[in-house]
């Protein structure tokens, strides 16, 4: 969802809409990986055989390197990502010497280390911001185990990662959250520690990790001292700002992560190589690739490194048979949003019916047909970043930078749902910074049930108050909208069996203090065979 004056027209959309409705709706490719080394002949090994490896410490390094804790993400079977990032100074460039240093680290199933499973040295590069990705192969599937880094005389938090099952287990239960959304002006991440609590096997981040924007009005409940981003040191310092938040790293520390991005990232409502509104003096493929790299070098992420600007991230993970999660890119390859409207919503014209245009890119569609041919899970989650449901508001406005900009696109996925038979289908979406349950068709209010949306909330973005009350009536309405929040923040928590997914909508009573209670506001449940979701 846009940010300050877009959101604002968004909202102006609504009251429109609402009058008018008076009136009359993967990659297949892995990270590079860090050298194996051998085990130590001199240092004695541990009960797994395994030695931590020795290495030149390399250059001094200032107290305090781990400034922005650890994590992993994009479990397979045998392999897990594991992250960190050195950064005595995280928010003036990191603080690093312009040097190379070498970087231990230890996989163990016990959280003192005892049991060594997998250790080696990787190398943190100025290049990347010193930041360190290890594929930590050689796991057993389906196995739970503590991590940590060690430069220099300094250690890291210890750090959770998970395996998943191996490909095509029976695997009797999953519990996966999600998220999306949080700007750092808007308000505190209470959401976070409560959602580490939840102690889940995955969780999945939608989007929006960071703002581009500026330090905000007066009125923002938390402040930062920079700039809009528009370079890579400007990227870099503003994920430091969050990756700094303790809530934040402890989530990231619990369980793996499989993180897709949306617009803010780069810029708000950007598609493709278009940005929303070009800026003097500023090469908006620059900035791009910018955002990509400072992206890759702050996430758990088994993708390569940024490459000439583009960064192909679609891919799917596998949890046994139990779920297959395709994970889209609806920012890098989508045409531009069409028709010209306040902001996002608009009123329809006959570029938004265009064959051509497109969400997800002829190469993503293609990928993403091959997933669901492929698929044998039971479940099939799809996330996505905006929401894919029809919503024509009040029957006359669209919001393009939405599915609904993209009705063909659109279509053509729905398609390829149907002539794969797809398990299962259910889209987890971000984005809008409210909550939501939809059955999905494709347009029409009688067409047949295919899939479920379950839109989650924001960590802290917000949906402004005074128009909460507005908005909800108005989305409510649309047919195949079950359900719909716009005044809490949150995260979804699901918790699936071979027979059914059972959906918490966890919403925070604050974000307006740095901590906060939190509770369940409704929970649903799919089951298999029958698409669309029931409140329970």
């Amino acid at each position: 969802m846009a940010a300050g004056l877009s959101r604002r027209g968004f909202m102006a959309g609504i009251v429109a809409a609402a009058a008018a409705a008076a009136c009359s709706s993967g990659s297949d490719r892995v990270a590079p990986t860090s050298t194996a080394w051998p085990a130590t002949s001199g240092s004695p090994p541990t009960s797994a055989g395994i030695s931590p490896p020795s290495t030149d410490p390399g250059p001094d390094l200032p107290l305090d390197v781990f400034t922005l804790g650890v994590a992993s993400g994009d479990p397979l079977p045998d392999s897990v990502i594991l992250w960190t990032r050195l950064a005595p100074d995280p928010l003036h460039g990191g603080g690093m010497p312009d040097a190379e240093v070498p970087v231990v680290w230890e996989v163990a199933r016990d959280p003192s280390f005892a049991t060594l499973v997998a250790s080696g040295v990787a190398t943190a590069s100025p290049t990347f911001a010193h930041s360190v990705h290890v594929d930590a192969k050689g796991l057993e599937p389906g196995t739970r185990y503590h991590y940590r880094f060690t430069a220099g005389l300094q250690r890291s938090p210890v750090g959770i990662a998970r395996t998943a099952p191996a490909a095509g287990a029976e695997v009797d239960r999953l519990r996966f959250l999600f998220a999306s959304c949080q700007d750092w002006t808007d308000g505190y991440w209470t959401a976070w520690p409560h959602a580490a609590d939840e102690q889940p096997d995955l969780i999945l981040f939608l989007g929006d990790y960071i703002y581009e924007s500026g330090v905000g009005d007066p009125g923002a409940v938390r402040k930062h001292n920079s700039d809009e981003v528009v370079t890579l040191g400007d990227y870099r310092n503003r994920y430091a700002l969050y990756k700094g938040d303790p809530g934040l790293q402890r989530a990231h520390a619990v369980a793996p992560w499989v993180l897709t991005w949306d617009d803010h990232e780069v810029e708000n409502n950007y598609a493709g190589e278009s940005p929303q509104d070009p800026h003097d003096g500023v090469d908006f493929a620059q900035r791009r690739a910018a955002a990509y790299q400072a992206f890759y070098e702050h996430q758990a992420i088994r993708v390569r490194p940024p490459d000439q600007g583009h960064d192909e991230i679609y891919r799917t993970i596998d949890w046994g048979g139990l779920a297959r999660f395709h994970v889209l890119d609806g920012r890098q390859y989508r045409s531009d949003q069409p028709c010209q409207g306040v902001a996002d919503l608009a009123r329809d014209c006959s570029a938004r019916h265009a064959a051509g245009a497109t969400m997800l890119g002829a190469a993503q569609e293609q990928w993403l047909g091959r997933q669901f041919a492929s698929s044998k899970a039971a479940w099939n989650v799809i996330a996505n970043q905006v929401i894919f449901t029809p919503l024509p508001l009040g029957g006359v406005f669209f919001n393009m930078d939405q599915w609904d900009g993209y009705p063909e696109a659109r279509t053509r996925l729905l398609g390829q749902i149907a002539a794969t038979k797809l398990s299962n289908p259910v889209f987890v979406t971000g984005d809008i910074h409210a909550s939501g349950v939809a059955d999905v068709s494709d347009a029409g209010p009688d067409d047949p049930v295919v899939a479920t949306e379950l839109v989650g909330t924001s960590i802290s973005s917000s949906f402004p108050t005074e128009l909460a009350a507005l908005a909800g009536p108005v989305i409510s309405a649309v047919p195949h909208v079950k359900w719909f929040d716009a005044l809490h923040r949150g995260y979804v928590a699901c918790d699936v069996t071979q027979d059914q997914m059972a959906v918490r909508y966890r919403l925070m009573a604050t974000t307006a203090r740095p901590t906060s209670d939190v509770s369940t506001a409704t929970s649903w449940v799919i089951r298999s065979g029958t698409p669309g979701a029931q409140r329970v």
